[in-house]
């Protein structure tokens, strides 16, 4: 039984995760600490291999820590397992953006599925705008069903919804 609560807490957080990182995204990356994030959008203003953006991957280190922590040296079990779950989608999210995406490692050369592909039309549209203000796609898992076709199709779609403003 507490097995599979703890999978159950573990797999939770990670779930948990998605919604946090697209709420600290959307609110935080783009909103106050708009400084950290912006070379992101504008790799030509990063000097060398790290971007400030970086700094982003210590500050959800830190929760993650901290529940190991005091989850270990208080015996609070289910919070040490909190900090497994950061930590998988820690990984999950390093792998998937910094590595499949935007292909800082060499590694998943051959990754193509339909959902890869979504995320990757989703983490484009995204980049699209390299501003501050008008985002989309702010999540790195969970992704619109748009995505799922191909741009053209999408974007057909958007302007027969007069979703599209021209000016």
């Amino acid at each position: 039984m507490t097995i599979l609560f703890y999978t159950s807490v573990i797999i939770a957080t990670f779930i948990a995760m998605e919604f946090v990182a697209w709420f600290s995204h959307k609110y935080i990356m783009h909103g106050f600490l708009w400084s950290w994030h912006e070379d992101h959008h504008k790799p030509h203003l990063k000097d060398g291999f790290f971007e400030k953006n970086d700094l982003f991957f210590l500050v959800f280190a830190i929760p993650s820590a901290s529940a190991y922590i005091f989850g270990s040296v208080y015996q609070i079990w289910w919070l040490f397992f909190i900090g497994v779950g950061i930590s998988i989608y820690g990984l999950t999210y390093f792998l998937i953006h910094d590595v499949y995406i935007h292909r800082r490692f060499k590694w998943f050369k051959k990754l193509d599925s339909k959902y890869s592909r979504a995320i990757l039309r989703a983490h484009g549209a995204h980049h699209s705008k390299q501003g501050k203000e008008e985002g989309e796609s702010f999540g790195l898992l969970i992704v619109d069903s748009k995505f799922f076709k191909k741009r053209k199709d999408w974007l057909k779609e958007e302007k027969n919804n007069d979703i599209y403003v021209e000016h």
